[in-house]
């Protein structure tokens, strides 16, 4: 079931993956001040981190666990999507920024970025803890 999450996941950083790699080979890349195009490159290294991370589960289920399912492996596979989600969210932010700053400066980009970020932090990290704190036992 773990692996399964990581692969419905997976796919989409992908895609994403390959459409950042485009940007950079636009012309309008180069317009781009030098800050921005490291942040872009950083905002690509994160996603080829969460692409890692999406991976590790099922190439560690197969290799590590030999195929069988244990509370260890469950545990390193959540650990695993959890960071990749995080690395995705950091990625994403970071590239609508400079989305943003193109469209409309500064403040398009810092009004835009931090409340995606907001979001993804709130669904993706802080309500999943909170659900797991007050669920019935």
């Amino acid at each position: 079931m773990i692996v399964r999450e990581a692969r419905m996941v997976l796919p989409g950083v992908q895609a994403l993956f390959g459409f950042q790699m485009i940007a950079i080979f636009n012309q309008r890349f180069e317009t781009l001040p030098e800050g921005l195009q490291f942040l872009h490159f950083g905002a690509l290294c994160l996603c080829a981190v969460a692409m890692a991370l999406d991976i590790t589960p099922a190439a560690y289920h197969r290799l590590a666990e030999r195929g069988f399912l244990t509370r260890g492996f469950a545990d390193i596979a959540s650990r695993c999507i959890a960071m990749a989600m995080i690395a995705l969210a950091c990625s994403l932010t970071l590239d609508l920024f400079v989305v943003g700053y193109l469209i409309g400066g500064l403040r398009a980009a810092w009004s835009s970025a931090v409340p995606l970020f907001l979001l993804f932090t709130s669904l993706w990290i802080l309500w999943p803890l909170w659900a797991r704190q007050h669920r019935p036992r």
